[in-house]
C-alpha cells in the first residue's frame, strides 16, 4: 500500500514535520535518510564547528513560547525534556551539540536510515522513490534535504579555487600565504577568522555590499560574531574587501592570478596574485534524483525549487519542500531558511496539509465577534507569539468574524490566506483580521545605533506607522479585500498592552471595522 507521506531528509525540518504527523497519528509516513543518524549535515557544516543561530537557556520568564523567542535550535514540542537549552549554555553552540541534540529527538520517529533516494517518479497521482534495491511508493513526496551541493558561479577558472566543502580548517596549512576568498557571507568571513593569524593578507571579494544583520535583521546576512575581519580591513591591517567581479582565475607558477574588475572603480580590471583561493559562495539544492515525470522547476539562479505559496512544487502537484530550501517564498526577507524560522514553517505546512487532503479546517480558538473580544485575544497572542516574532511579515494570526462568532487561527502563511482563505462548514465570515509582526518598510536604511535618528513612534499611537523596529501590524479585510491597516506603537521591552497606547487604539480600529464606518 502506498504511504500518505515520503519524507526525504532527517534533517531539523524532516524531524520535525514527522514529529508532528507522529504526535496526529492519523496518517501513514516514513523518513527516509542517506546517512547512520539525523542531522548528518552538521556532521561536516559549519566547517569551523560554531553555530551562529543562538541559544539563550536564561531568559527571566518560564513561559515556553516567550522562551522560543530566543531559541533558534529547538524543535517545536510541547516537552519541555527535548528543548536544545538543555543541551549546552553556550550563546553560540558547538555543532556537535547540536547533533546530540537531534539524535535524541528522532527517538520514537518512523526513520528509515541508511537508505538514499536513488531516483524519484511519478505515475498519475503516485511517486515512486527507489532508494538502492528498496522502492517506496507515496501519495505525497515531502523533500526536506536542504542545500546539499555547493553553488559554483560561471567564472573560468573557477574549479582552480578550493570550495568551503573541502578545503582545510587548519590556519597553519596556510602559514605566510596571500589568500582570496570569493564570497562576503557568514562562511567566507567565518573563514577569514580563522585564518588571519597565519595569513600574510585575505582579500575577501565578490559583486555585492557587505549586508550587516543588525542593520538588515535578515540573520542570514554578517553577523556580528564573523565580522571581526571588518575591522582588520577599516583600520589598515594588511586585509582588504574587493567590491566587483572575478573575470578569470588562472594558475601562476605555485600559485594563482585573479582577474578582478573593481565595481567601485568603474571597473578598473586588475590582475592580482595569491597563493590560495578559496570559495565561500554558498549551496544550492541538488535536483538529479528526479525523473522528467516529476521534475521541478527552478528559480533563483537555479539554486532553489520553486514553489506555491504552499510550499509545493510549482510544477509537480503532491511534491512539498520543508526546511532551508522552502526560503524561496521569502528568500533574504524573514527567517525560513533558518531552524528558528522553518520550524513554524514545518508546523504550518502540516495544517495545509490536513485542510487539503484530509479534509481537517485550520486549528483555530473560539471567541466573541465583540470588539472587546477580538482585541484581547489579539493582545494577547502579540505578546507571548514566537512564531510571528521569528517569522515576522511571513506568518499570520488571523481572526474571522462571522456575526456573533469568531474564530483565532495561529500562524497562516500570509500569501496562503490570500489565495485560499479560511472559511469553514458554518463559518463563512466577511470580517477577517491578519495579524503580523513587521518591521518598518525602510528598517534597512535606519542605523539603529545613531542616537539622532528620530524614535517618535516609541509608545505613540499616532506614530505607529513609523515604526521601524518590529512591532504588530492588523489588516482588516472585508470580503476578501483589504480595506484597513492599523499599526500597534513599537515598545522597547515589546509589550503592547498599555490601555491608552496600545489596547485602546487597536479596539476603535476593529470597532470601526466591524460596524462598516
Amino acid at each position: 500500500m502506498p504511504l500518505d507521506y515520503v519524507i526525504i531528509g532527517a534533517g531539523p525540518a524532516g524531524l520535525q514535520l514527522a514529529a508532528l504527523l507522529e504526535a496526529d497519528g492519523k496518517r501513514d509516513y516514513l523518513v527516509l535518510e542517506q546517512s547512520d543518524k539525523p542531522g548528518a549535515f552538521f556532521e561536516r557544516y559549519p566547517r569551523h564547528r560554531t553555530l551562529i543561530s543562538i541559544n539563550k537557556p536564561h531568559t527571566g520568564t518560564d513561559d515556553p513560547e516567550l522562551n522560543l523567542r530566543l531559541d533558534w535550535n529547538s524543535l517545536l514540542t510541547d516537552d519541555p525534556d527535548r528543548l536544545f537549552t538543555s543541551y549546552t549554555e553556550r550563546y553560540f553552540p558547538a555543532a556537535d551539540d547540536y547533533l546530540r541534540y537531534l539524535a535524541d529527538f528522532s527517538q520514537g520517529l518512523r526513520i528509515e536510515y541508511r537508505t538514499r533516494a536513488d531516483r524519484i517518479s511519478k505515475d498519475g497521482d503516485l511517486f515512486t522513490i527507489r532508494a538502492g534495491r528498496k522502492s517506496f511508493e507515496a501519495r505525497r513526496l515531502i523533500v526536506a534535504t536542504g542545500v546539499s551541493r555547493t553553488y559554483r558561479p560561471d567564472i573560468p577558472g573557477f574549479e582552480l579555487a578550493e570550495g568551503y566543502d573541502e578545503m582545510s580548517v587548519d590556519p597553519r596549512d596556510y602559514l605566510d600565504q596571500r589568500v582570496l576568498i570569493i564570497g562576503k557571507g557568514n562562511s567566507a568571513f567565518e573563514t577569514a577568522d580563522n585564518l588571519m593569524e597565519t595569513t600574510t593578507v585575505i582579500h575577501l571579494a565578490g559583486p555585492s555590499s557587505v549586508h550587516l544583520a543588525w542593520r538588515t535583521h535578515y540573520v542570514g546576512h554578517l553577523r556580528a560574531v564573523n565580522n571581526n575581519f571588518l575591522d582588520t580591513y577599516q583600520l589598515k591591517s594588511a586585509n582588504a574587501i574587493l567590491d566587483g567581479e572575478v573575470r578569470k582565475i588562472e594558475r601562476d607558477g605555485a600559485g594563482f592570478k585573479v582577474t578582478f574588475a573593481f565595481t567601485r572603480a568603474n571597473e578598473v580590471i586588475k590582475e592580482l596574485s595569491y597563493d590560495r583561493v578559496l570559495a565561500c559562495t554558498g549551496f544550492r539544492w541538488d535536483s538529479s534524483i528526479f525523473d522528467e515525470s516529476c521534475r521541478p522547476e527552478l528559480t533563483i539562479k537555479d539554486r532553489f525549487p520553486a514553489q506555491t505559496e504552499g510550499w509545493e512544487s510549482a510544477n509537480v502537484p503532491g511534491l512539498y519542500f520543508a526546511g532551508t530550501i522552502s526560503q524561496v517564498r521569502d528568500f533574504k526577507k524573514s527567517t525560513s531558511g533558518f531552524i528558528h524560522g522553518f520550524r513554524y514553517a514545518v508546523r504550518a505546512l502540516f495544517n495545509i496539509l490536513e485542510r487539503t487532503y484530509g479534509d481537517v479546517p485550520w486549528p483555530a480558538g473560539k471567541l466573541d465577534g465583540t470588539p472587546e473580544a477580538v482585541t484581547g485575544a489579539i493582545v494577547a497572542r502579540v505578546n507571548r507569539t514566537s512564531a510571528l516574532w521569528q517569522q515576522f511579515g511571513f506568518l499570520a494570526d488571523v481572526v474571522t468574524v462571522d456575526g456573533p462568532d469568531a474564530r483565532y487561527h495561529d500562524e497562516v502563511p500570509v500569501d496562503w490566506f490570500a489565495r485560499h482563505g479560511l472559511a469553514t462548514a458554518g463559518h463563512d465570515y466577511r470580517h477577517a483580521f491578519v495579524v503580523t509582526l513587521e518591521y518598518g518598510p525602510e528598517h534597512d536604511r535606519v542605523d539603529p545605533f545613531d542616537v539622532t535618528v528620530s524614535r517618535i513612534a516609541q509608545d505613540t499611537p499616532g506614530q505607529a506607522h513609523d515604526a521601524a523596529y518590529l512591532h504588530p501590524v492588523v489588516r482588516y479585510h472585508h470580503d476578501g479585500r483589504l480595506t484597513g491597516t492599523h499599526h500597534l506603537a513599537e515598545n522597547l521591552e515589546n509589550r503592547w498592552d498599555r490601555p491608552d497606547v496600545h489596547v485602546a487604539p487597536l479596539q476603535d480600529f476593529v470597532a470601526r471595522c466591524l460596524s462598516g464606518a
